[in-house]
């Protein structure tokens, strides 16, 4: 972000808050948008912990979510095409989440 504007901030008397929203927050906007939707899918997609710490779901398959119960589909109980269409499911869910959280934060308005 240019020096240039937050210097004519201060020159028209502008607090540092007012600079951090109307300055600093638009000018990374585009940045943080993909940022944050790429976090939320990673975050959807995170097996690991809960597969290490549960011991691959037990008790009785209790702590599943729907990435590790795609994960025991597919290579435990080896129905591979049950696997393959929740996975389909995942790829539905995300995809509209991103497109909603896209389109709400307005991620493709044009930054001057």
């Amino acid at each position: 972000i240019p020096d240039q504007l937050y210097e004519a901030a201060e020159v028209d008397g502008a607090s540092k808050w007012f600079q951090f929203w109307n300055i600093t927050a638009p000018l990374l906007r585009p940045v943080m948008i993909p940022a944050i939707t790429l976090g939320m899918v990673w975050t959807f997609n995170n097996i690991n912990v809960i597969w290490l710490v549960s011991n691959m779901g037990e008790p009785a398959d209790s702590t599943h979510i729907l990435v590790s119960y795609v994960y025991k589909a597919a290579f435990n109980m080896y129905r591979f095409g049950w696997a393959a269409a929740l996975s389909v499911v995942i790829f539905a869910i995300l995809f509209i989440f991103a497109q909603v959280f896209l389109k709400n934060t307005r991620a493709t308005e044009p930054v001057y």
